[in-house]
């Protein structure tokens, strides 16, 4: 009879145990789909398990109330996730995205080698950047968010309309090319204007490559390689929407959505960012941030094919007007001498795809055109360009006998280029304008890389491209790099190219249209060479807990035939000729990364570099190249819902353009631009974020000389102006907003 009672009583506690729990239900995925083997577990209990071949999972038996789902999976860093659980019923946490552990570094590249390979594994060394790090300084477009990168720096060119470019070590924004899923989307004049609109909420990473890349991408790949990866719409949420304002009422609202599954998928990304409130803190009698009204709208499908085989085709518009200048300035005003303002409406569109052909080698064609439409004004001065670009590319690759990667390929570049300057205009003998002449540049190649792996430890890639332009005919950039891992956590790797470089000056120095300069040009410009070597060092230290690792970069970099402008000659005039001698950037990079315990994570990055111009035994330091620059983010988890992020951005002195007796400092100051951000989790899907930007309040200080005669009109008095200067915007080394709050909202449904 006791043991009956016994058994009853036990059966009734089993019942009513099962009454008071339920069931928590989903599916890991990461980067390139789901993760199969994952461990799942309810935090505090022994409830979990292994995710199957497709990444799903459920768990039965869970206690009802709030609970914290812990995921764990080797390679990947944990996720933890608050679950609201009911008596009796199924809670369904829909996709769980994992992300790439910084310990392991083990994300998957693209940009060094044209094929997806792990980090770890490619001869050429890649930064990759996921969209985790620009959150911890939340910024509208890319071009402010790469700053937080370890020797990369956005540039502003000129201190009205706030236009610019990206410089890696040091080399102005023209010798970056900037990809977008592997195409040269942002080049020539959108270097400028084209990194506007970006959405950040389309990103899935950023990989970035230092040092000549022309044996792959040809032309502009002198000084690095920024490739945007933009998401797979097959994994992408369901919905996303990214609000954000601040106290200088700049308005930015990015929107994303997936539609479709099974085979065919399309994600719709919306950005908008508003600016209309003009301010003048600094005194001089303009705006220190341009006003801006931006829509860009971008669209990715993808076709899900037997065999995994490639096919997607994504599409942008982008739409912006802006205009800084004097405060009184109104669109009334444009083209005027009476209120000086530089005015600027760009319409853009973009098409990339990539299609796998239905055969039995891997042979993937990609395309990609774009359109770039500018209507401008600069004081007086209109600058009114078209720029259309036609590129396609036929990629094949093989794996011979497990010890070589071989690829090779022909490319096809056209670029179509129109402006009202003399540069795109025919004259007669009596220099009587006649008829435009636009520039219409194809630019044919053909490459091929052997990448060999020698054994487990070594290997070694060759690579050679043949370019072939109508002015310079065949230009050649041969690639070498090796790497060599003596251990598990050890990776040594040495890297050897060229590049070369056709020039627009019209397209990429926004200096030829800013102020009362003429433009002169004193000879038939060369095309610039690059010769480049690098040598990179990675020791890692991986753990559960904890974690470490080092990245060390010695590089160095010779350019000849360089254009440079000279702006001391006479301060009316950019005088522009290829370099007689030689230029020069050479340096060391480190960086560091550490988890040292479950809620803090540290990384950390400096450059050290000299880069300078030597021209008849003169020496002379490059424009806007800081001698040393360090980048740096902390983060901290308060809680399960609460963290904080610093982050900041500090810069030795620079070379900044002065005019003659300048009385501002040829050196720009060392400073620093620091950020802190506080951020909320409010359940799975929404998240709360809030903090302040340039907590330091660092301005520069006269940004403008003469801001008071933006004409010029009184230029000739030796009275009011003994040391002849004349009006000129360019001494610009740091944004000229000084402290704002921000405050944001960020929503997700997986």
């Amino acid at each position: 009879m006791f043991r009956m009672m016994v058994g009853l009583v036990c059966g009734l506690l089993v019942v009513l145990a099962h009454g008071q729990s339920g069931v928590v239900s989903g599916r890991v995925v990461g980067p390139l789909g789901p993760v199969p083997f994952g461990s799942t577990l309810i935090k505090g209990t022994t409830i979990g398990m292994a995710t199957d071949g497709n990444g799903h999972f459920t768990l039965k038996g869970v206690p009802t109330g709030r609970q914290v789902l812990l995921i764990s999976v080797v390679g990947y860093g944990p996720v933890e996730r608050m679950v609201h659980v009911r008596s009796g019923e199924e809670v369904g946490m829909g996709d769980i995205r994992v992300e790439r552990s910084t310990a392991d570094l083990e994300e998957v590249v693209i940009t060094g080698t044209l094929r997806e390979v792990s980090r770890s594994e490619s001869p050429v060394p890649i930064e990759v950047v996921s969209t985790k790090l620009f959150r911890k300084n939340p910024s509208p477009v890319l071009f402010d968010a790469v700053s937080m990168i370890n020797g990369v720096r956005s540039q502003l060119n000129c201190s009205v309309c706030n236009t610019g470019d990206i410089h890696i070590n040091g080399m102005e924004g023209p010798y970056t090319m900037v990809l977008i899923d592997g195409m040269p989307i942002v080049s020539a004049l959108s270097t400028v204007y084209g990194l506007s609109g970006i959405p950040i909420s389309m990103i899935d990473r950023v990989e970035v490559m230092k040092g000549p890349g022309s044996s792959l991408y040809g032309s502009e790949a002198m000084g690095g390689i920024i490739n945007v990866i933009t998401k797979d719409p097959a994994f992408a949420p369901r919905a996303s929407v990214d609000m954000m304002a601040t106290n200088w009422q700049e308005l930015n609202l990015d929107m994303g959505a997936r539609i479709g599954k099974g085979r065919v998928n399309d994600l719709i990304g919306v950005n908008l960012f508003r600016y209309g409130d003009p301010r003048d803190e600094n005194g001089d009698g303009f705006t220190d941030l341009t006003l801006q009204e931006r829509i860009s709208v971008f669209n990715k499908i993808a076709l899900a094919r037997p065999e995994k085989k490639l096919a997607s085709l994504a599409g942008r518009l982008v739409s912006e007007d802006r205009w800084g200048g004097q405060m009184a300035w109104s669109p009334a005003y444009a083209g005027t001498d009476s209120v000086y303002g530089e005015a600027i409406k760009t319409r853009r569109w973009e098409l990339i795809g990539q299609y796998q052909l239905p055969v039995r080698e891997r042979i993937v064609l990609q395309v990609s055109a774009n359109g770039h439409r500018q209507r401008s004004w600069y004081g007086t001065t209109p600058y009114d360009a078209d720029q259309h670009v036609l590129f396609g590319q036929l990629v094949w690759s093989k794996r011979i006998e497990a010890r070589h990667d071989l690829l090779a390929g022909f490319a096809y570049r056209r670029t179509t280029y129109n402006d009202n300057t003399p540069a795109t205009s025919l004259f007669n003998a009596d220099g009587a304008f006649v008829r435009d002449r636009p520039e219409r540049r194809p630019l044919p190649g053909l490459f091929v890389q052997d990448e060999w792996s020698i054994n487990e430890h070594h290997k070694l890639l060759l690579g050679m491209r043949l370019d072939r332009d109508m002015d310079h005919g065949l230009v050649h950039s041969p690639r070498l790099a090796y790497k060599w891992s003596p251990g598990p956590r050890w990776t040594v790797r040495g890297n050897f190219g060229t590049g070369f470089r056709v020039v627009n000056l019209f397209a990429e120095d926004h200096a030829a249209l800013t102020g009362a300069r003429n433009v002169v040009i004193t000879e038939a410009l060369r095309p610039e060479r690059s010769l480049n070597g690098a040598i990179n060092i990675v020791k890692k230290w991986p753990g559960e807990k904890r974690a470490f690792g080092l990245d060390g970069t010695l590089f160095y970099t010779y350019f000849s035939d360089r254009i440079l402008p000279d702006y001391h000659s006479d301060p009316d005039l950019i005088i522009y000729a290829n370099l007689d001698g030689h230029a020069v950037s050479r340096g060391v990079s480190l960086a560091a990364d550490a988890r040292l315990a479950a809620p803090l994570r540290i990384s950390a990055g400096a450059t050290f570099m000299e880069v300078f111009t030597t021209q008849q035994a003169q020496r002379s330091d490059v424009y806007f190249a800081p001698r040393w620059s360090g980048t740096f983010a902390v983060s901290y988890d308060l809680s399960l819902r609460w963290s904080a992020d610093l982050t900041g951005q500090v810069y030795g002195p620079m070379r900044l353009p002065v005019l003659p007796n300048d009385f501002r400092p040829e050196y720009g100051p060392t400073h620093a631009l620091l950020n802190m951000q506080l951020k909320y989790r409010a359940g799975n899907a929404l998240e709360l974020y809030g903090g302040v930007k340039n907590l330091l309040d660092f301005v520069p200080k006269d940004p403008i000389m003469r801001p008071f005669d933006p004409f010029d009109l009184t230029v000739n008095d030796p009275i009011s102006n003994p040391n002849g200067y004349t009006f000129d915007p360019t001494y610009i080394y740091a944004p000229l907003q000084g402290i704002r709050g921000f405050i944001g909202l960020r929503w997700t449904l997986s």
